[in-house]
C-alpha cells in the first residue's frame, strides 16, 4: 500500500510520520502530483495559516488535485479546515469539498483560553474511521478556529459550543484533533483509515 502524506507550508508533517512508522506504515513525504495521484491512501495534515496554506496550494495546481481525489483522503486539523468552503482566517476561500465554514472562537470568558489546546471528548462518532473507539473518547487538540457542525459531522466536540471534531463526504475524511498525539484512539483511528 501505497501513503503519501502532502507536502506543503504547514508544520506537524513529522508527528504524523511518527506515528504511521509506529503502525508498520512508512510514508511518503511530497507535492508531487503523480505520486499523489497514484497513492492508495493520501493524509493532508497541517498546522498554520489558511491562507498562505491555500495560496501554496494554488500555485503548485494542489488545490484541484485534491478536489479530484478518489481514494481515501484524511485532512488532519488544518488540512480538515482547509477541506471546508471557507475560513474566517484571512477571509479565505477554501477548497470546498465540506459544506461547512470554519470560523474563530470567541468567548468573552477570561478563564477560557483560545486557541483550544488539550484534551478533549469526541461524541456522536459515525462511520467506519471509528471502528473500535468508544463514544466520549479523549483526543488532543490545538486549534482556534473551528469547523461548524453541518451534513458531514461525523463527530462532535463541546468547547466554548458544540463543533465539528470530524467530516466526511465520499472519499474524503478530516480531524480536527490531532490522532498522532491521542494516545490508543488516535492510532485506532488512524490504523481504521489505512483500513477503509
Amino acid at each position: 500500500m501505497k501513503t503519501v502524506i502532502i507536502k506543503y507550508n504547514a508544520g506537524n508533517i513529522q508527528s504524523v510520520l511518527y506515528a504511521l512508522e509506529r503502525l508498520g506504515v512508512s510514508a511518503m513525504v511530497t507535492d508531487s502530483i503523480e505520486e499523489i495521484n497514484t497513492a492508495d491512501k493520501v493524509i493532508f495534515p497541517g498546522v498554520g495559516e489558511a491562507s498562505t496554506a491555500m495560496q501554496y496550494l494554488r500555485e503548485r495546481n494542489l488545490d484541484e488535485l485534491i478536489k479530484n481525489l478518489k481514494q481515501p483522503v484524511l485532512g488532519i486539523c488544518l488540512g480538515m479546515q482547509l477541506m471546508c468552503m471557507h475560513s474566517t482566517e484571512n477571509n479565505t476561500s477554501c477548497l470546498g469539498i465540506f459544506e461547512e465554514q470554519v470560523k474563530q472562537f470567541e468567548t468573552k470568558e477570561p478563564a477560557i483560553k483560545i486557541p483550544q489546546i488539550g484534551w478533549n471528548s469526541i461524541t456522536s462518532l459515525k462511520t467506519p474511521l471509528f471502528k473500535g473507539i468508544a463514544e466520549n473518547s479523549f483526543a488532543y487538540f490545538v486549534h482556534g478556529y473551528y469547523a461548524a457542525k453541518g451534513k458531514h459531522t461525523i463527530a462532535t466536540t463541546h468547547y466554548i459550543q458544540d463543533y465539528s471534531s470530524a467530516l466526511q463526504k465520499d472519499n474524503f475524511y478530516g480531524l480536527q484533533f490531532h490522532p498522532e498525539k491521542s494516545a490508543k484512539a488516535g492510532e485506532q483511528i488512524i490504523q481504521n483509515f489505512l483500513a477503509l
